[in-house]
């Protein structure tokens, strides 16, 4: 009965004993899976390689005097496990004494209370905090129905001030859009020079050798050679610089115009990515800048080529129509790029939004775009998505020539 007793008692409980020195002389498997330790590292040790740093020495000193003075120490403690964890257990240490009455061994006892002690811990926390939160509660109330107060005293202005703030962000991102385009527009006239340079280095070098042989025809020939390249070049240059004259005076101008200069400025991109660009027109004069309509084209065919190579298409096609209705010209973009997807078609000329990767795209292109048409050109821009194809669609007010040369 004594065996079975003792074997419920060792599989219930974290059992150790230790001599009078504190020396472990018996562990039970309990106190090992729950100490980390094996029975082999335990015994012949001292009971404190389970003792956590954080148990000062009074309490330590007082667990000693407890129980060399043959009285049953009762508490709570907190060990350290071999990984360095924390664990919590209810402790009650006996001294078993010899027929003479003299401390034979230390008998510990334990249970683990660490999910107890842990959840005692927050629910302490949480009462503290409920506490503070109690004691500052009026206090929080009036400052912030003074703030609230104050608040209301000064809604029109803030609401004024408000609107400020976003004309000047629009105005801000418009020029940042600006710059974004102008970089484009360098980018394409390093483009457009790349192969004239190397054609006037090969011609020039063709030049030199005629000059060794002193064939004066090829020389004359080669020199004509060159002034036309040099031509050409300049030419790309003044197409460029009469994009980006900062002239605001509206003018009436043909769109097929404007259509036809973007398409200029970006044919060898046209040709190198062959794009397919189909156009049909009629003949419509709107009031406004045409340098700035050109721009919101540039914008939507970059578009496009992006979109093709994003897409993987094959068979690149931009189709662009120009058309009346009723009181307005029409311009129709369309590409057969893939479409936009229906979540991004709402949020398509949103500043800084971009189906793009982030190092091709800065999401003020159609922002810029509808700002042009909006105020620009007194008109509007959306967009349609399809299976396959995205069509842009510009409208700009048409205006009697003579009603306002005659205002």
């Amino acid at each position: 009965m004594l065996e079975q007793y003792k074997e419920a008692i060792e599989k219930s409980n974290i059992i150790s004993k230790t001599d009078v020195n504190g020396i472990i002389t018996f562990v039970n498997d309990e106190f090992c899976k729950i100490s980390g330790y094996s029975k082999e590292e335990l015994i012949g040790k001292n009971h404190n390689i389970v003792r956590h740093p954080d148990v000062s020495a009074a309490q330590f000193r007082k667990l000693w005097q407890t129980i060399k003075a043959k009285k049953t120490y009762k508490a709570t403690v907190k060990n350290r496990a071999k990984n360095g964890s924390t664990f919590y257990v209810n402790t009650t240490v006996i001294p078993i004494l010899d027929t003479n009455g003299n401390i034979e061994e230390f008998v510990a006892i334990r249970y683990d209370v660490t999910k107890e002690v842990f959840y005692k811990q927050s629910l302490e926390l949480k009462e503290k905090e409920l506490q503070e939160l109690n004691a500052t509660l009026e206090k929080r109330v009036l400052l912030k129905t003074k703030e609230l107060k104050e608040l209301n005293e000064t809604l029109e202005k803030r609401v004024q001030d408000e609107i400020e703030k976003n004309e000047q962000k629009q105005r801000i991102m418009f020029w940042q859009s600006r710059l974004a385009s102008l970089g484009e527009m360098l980018a394409n006239i390093a483009h457009q020079w790349r192969q004239p340079l190397t054609e006037l280095s090969l011609t020039l070098f063709s030049l030199k050798k005629a000059a060794l042989h002193e064939n004066v025809d090829e020389m004359q020939s080669l020199y004509h050679e060159s002034k036309n390249i040099i031509q050409n070049m300049s030419t790309t240059i003044d197409d460029f610089t009469n994009f980006f004259k900062p002239t605001k005076e509206k003018y009436y101008f043909k769109i097929a115009d404007s259509i036809n200069e973007s398409l200029s400025i970006l044919e060898k991109i046209i040709i190198k990515e062959m794009i397919s660009v189909n156009t049909e027109f009629e003949d419509v004069e709107v009031l406004g800048i045409s340098n700035e309509l050109t721009q919101v084209l540039i914008n939507l065919i970059q578009n496009s080529k992006d979109a093709f190579l994003q897409s993987s298409v094959l068979i690149k096609e931009i189709n662009i129509r120009v058309k009346k209705e009723d009181t307005f010209a029409v311009i129709e973009f369309e590409d057969n790029a893939g479409g936009i997807k229906e979540k991004d078609v709402y949020k398509i000329f949103e500043p800084y939004f971009t189906t793009k990767h982030a190092s091709s795209g800065t999401g003020l292109g159609l922002f810029m775009s509808k700002m042009i048409c909006e105020q620009g050109l007194n008109g509007s821009i959306n967009v349609k998505s399809k299976k396959n194809s995205t069509i842009f669609r510009i409208k700009i007010p048409l205006q009697n020539r003579n009603e306002i040369d005659a205002k």
